[in-house]
């Protein structure tokens, strides 16, 4: 089906990527006005989806006077007057719930005349690179995540400069873009501080850092807390070997390692905020009622995406730190 182009590996709801295919294809010319469109059974039956889920885009196309209907022919296109301002390359390192939480917020952040294109490195290198160089020349603006890598300039110039956006994390030799990014040492620092109170009742502080994808700046601010506030700490890069004591209280940036943790107290009965403290990085909706409720570290990931479509609206320059906040919850 030449016009409809559904991809699973997107971040992108399934509704929406039938109407942005719409939109391309009126923009490229392959739908002009009076042709008709693939009918909503023949979508669902290819794809694989659910009526409702095309009947969503059908029904959005149908309102901003895109396609109509002819009782018992099908859909034509009504109209090719879609006025797109914006495609938006978007390159993240990988899905996962909070990350969702900010894409999501950033395309209802967006006007209606945007369309974008999220794609996902997963920490290769050379993904990274390849899907940049393949899309260069293709959108009004791109949004980059390098996460984990470092000396991305090179690479990154092959965009037009005055239309890229750094998320997430600041580098050194991409000072000249704008960016929206977290402080992860002074995060994890500021946030320490603030929770002070509750980590007193702990003999020990214990901080999980694999290394690989996770930022540095976590354990460094971790470190520094430690010394200059004099607490006892470790850190460690998994729990696998590590018996839970009472007394101690962990730090956590993988949910993986945070399941582990929370099964472990529940099989030494201790009590999570009173026997044992668990703090995790980056908040979900499930981290509220997991175990009771989870403390987290976490910037604000709707505010981010906020923030990156309103810089991407005003073509803005401007370098800009989320701010993240300790989440006070009864596992602490």
């Amino acid at each position: 089906m030449k016009y409809i182009q559904i991809d699973d590996s997107l971040g992108i709801p399934k509704y929406r990527q039938i109407i942005n295919s719409i939109y391309m294809a009126i923009s490229t010319g392959d739908l002009k006005l009076g042709d008709k469109i693939p009918s909503l059974n023949q979508i669902c039956a290819d794809f694989e989806l659910s009526r409702d889920t095309v009947m969503v885009a059908f029904n959005e196309l149908k309102a901003k006077g895109i396609i109509n209907s002819i009782p018992g022919k099908g859909y034509y296109i009504n109209s090719t007057e879609i006025n797109l301002d914006q495609k938006i390359f978007v390159l993240f390192d990988e899905l996962n719930a909070f990350k969702e939480d900010l894409y999501t917020s950033f395309l209802n952040s967006l006007d209606t005349k945007s369309v974008v294109d999220i794609y996902f490195h997963h920490f290769n290198f050379q993904v990274f690179k390849d899907l940049i160089s393949e899309s260069a020349g293709k959108y009004t603006s791109y949004v980059i995540m390098p996460a984990t890598f470092d000396f991305t300039v090179d690479i990154i110039a092959k965009l037009p400069k005055d239309k890229v956006y750094i998320l997430d994390r600041k580098k050194d030799d991409l000072a000249n873009y704008p960016v929206v990014y977290q402080d992860f040492e002074k995060d994890v620092y500021d946030a320490l501080v603030e929770g002070m109170d509750l980590l007193r009742k702990y003999h020990t502080l214990i901080m999980i850092y694999p290394g690989g994808k996770e930022p540095e700046g976590r354990m460094l601010g971790f470190k520094r807390f430690c010394h200059e506030k004099g607490f006892p700490f470790e850190i460690i890069r998994n729990v696998m070997n590590k018996e839970m004591k009472k007394g101690e209280a962990y730090f956590v940036p993988s949910d993986r390692n945070l399941v582990h943790l929370v099964k472990m107290a529940a099989e030494k009965d201790l009590e999570l905020g009173k026997d044992a403290g668990i703090v995790s990085f980056n908040d979900t909706v499930l981290k509220e009622v997991v175990a009771g409720g989870i403390t987290t570290i976490s910037t604000d990931f709707q505010l981010m995406g906020q923030t990156l479509a309103r810089m991407i609206r005003e073509r803005s320059n401007e370098e800009i730190r989320n701010k993240s906040a300790l989440i006070r919850r009864g596992s602490l």
